[in-house]
């Protein structure tokens, strides 16, 4: 147990290197190492279309929702109603990942979003849908995501081991940013080929990949390490955990570099959109969309791949912020240009940093926290990563009610990138702190 901060099995802050210790090269992980896994290969396929299914329901139950309610306050529902479950149970869900078979828990958050999709297509058919059902929908679909995310974290780990780690994260990342990008295609191609019922229901099938893989499959997200929790999880435990993370400077600052992210910028950007796009095209606004919501979504897939196949970003903490002050400098450029293209190259940019940020982060948090306690310590760097989106709404969508959508994202870049000083400051005001007490041990 850790004297400092009395979670079993945590490593005291003290006793931890800044960042990752880099690996050697005899021991330097391949190129698509994660890829070249004949088990974690069907997994990043499963987890890309399971992502796509995700967006798809988007598609067509939102097109629905408009056209039946055309309300504004269900819109801005429907933001919260996804990111809010991340917020609030992340921790728990790490728990349970930590608990239980790993397998089971993604199983059960997969067939959780199959029961939402054949919901709304008994509810589309029946002609019987009204607000109060399509805010239990929503709520339950968030839930499904947010009991997915840590589960799915602790299996790349197991698949791969801690060497191999970075590429399984980053691919992973990649293939869900393919399930993003193709998913309104999809999505919009379901919705026009078969109606709104039918392709709904069809959506269902394609969550089917990594559910049916996961009862194959003979790793559980503990079988390398062993380490597996049997104690129940309580709110106590949860916040013990909250403390022992708060204890290691290092993993406090890729939490908060993720939350900054989130909070600022989030799922705002891609709701504003639109306006975006009718003020840089004018009149082409429609097909304008389409093209800017690409370019995000290429710069994930594109800066993903490159990533991987060069090796030159490795998984520290000086990497994380220098992608995440290159995140929010994009998107501060987007803010101001009144120029089509280059708001093209800087989406594109903002992709590329924004998954480099997200997968660095999120790969040391793995790295450094305890086997016993991975699942929870990954529930709260869910909590920041995905939990406070629901953030962006305020500080870019409803600012911007007040003093318009250009001007509000800017200043949440700014606020971006200030954040991202700070926490890079407080990150080597640690190591030099580490650095000083090991100087004076020795």
């Amino acid at each position: 147990m850790c004297a400092a901060c009395g979670v079993a099995g945590h490593v005291p802050a003290a006793d931890l290197p800044a960042e990752p210790v880099p690996l050697s090269a005899p021991e330097a992980p391949r190129r698509f190492a994660a890829l070249r896994n004949r088990d974690c290969r069907p997994y990043l396929v499963g987890s890309g279309l399971a992502m796509m299914a995700d967006n798809v329901e988007h598609v067509i139950t939102y097109w629905v929702l408009w056209q039946q309610f055309h309300s504004e306050a269900l819109v801005g529902f429907q933001v919260i109603s996804h990111w809010v479950p991340f917020l609030l149970f992340a921790v728990w869900f790490g728990g349970l990942a930590d608990r239980y078979d790993c397998r089971r828990v993604i199983q059960a958050g997969q067939a959780l979003f199959m029961f939402v999709s054949v919901a709304w297509g008994v509810l589309f058919l029946t002609h019987s849908l009204h607000i109060w059902h399509a805010c239990v929908l929503l709520v339950l679909h968030g839930i499904a995501g947010a009991l997915w995310g840590p589960a799915e974290q602790l299996m790349l780990h197991d698949f791969v081991g801690p060497a191999e780690l970075p590429s399984a994260v980053r691919l992973n990342a990649t293939f869900k940013s393919l399930g993003i990008l193709f998913g309104p295609v999809v999505g919009s191609a379901l919705l026009l080929g078969l109606g709104p019922t039918w392709g709904i229901f069809a959506n269902v099938a394609i969550y089917l990949p990594l559910t049916l893989f996961l009862t194959r499959t003979r790793f559980t997200g503990h079988l390398r390490d062993g380490a597996v929790t049997r104690a129940r999880m309580t709110i106590a435990d949860a916040w013990r955990t909250l403390q022992g993370v708060a204890a290691d400077h290092t993993l406090v600052s890729m939490i908060v570099l993720a939350g900054l992210g989130s909070f600022f910028v989030g799922a705002s950007l891609q709701s504003a959109m639109p306006i975006f796009a009718a003020d840089l095209a004018g009149g082409s606004g429609n097909s304008a969309y389409g093209v800017l919501l690409f370019a995000t979504g290429a710069g994930g897939v594109l800066g993903g791949l490159v990533l991987e196949a060069t090796g030159w970003i490795r998984p520290r903490v000086s990497a994380a912020v220098a992608a995440t002050a290159v995140y929010g400098l994009a998107i501060l450029g987007f803010a101001l240009t009144h120029s089509y293209v280059l708001a093209l190259g800087l989406l594109f940019v903002q992709g590329v940093a924004n998954l480099a940020s997200m997968s660095i982060s999120q790969t040391v948090v793995q790295l450094r926290a305890p086997a016993e306690q991975r699942g929870q310590v990954v529930g709260v760097y869910t909590m920041s990563a995905s939990g406070l989106r629901a953030g962006s709404g305020l500080t870019v969508g409803i600012f911007g009610t007040v003093v318009g959508i250009h001007t509000s994202l800017s200043l949440s870049a700014i606020a971006l990138c200030v954040g991202t000083v700070l926490a890079a400051l407080y990150a080597a005001r640690s190591a030099r702190g580490r650095l000083a007490r090991a100087a004076g041990a020795a």
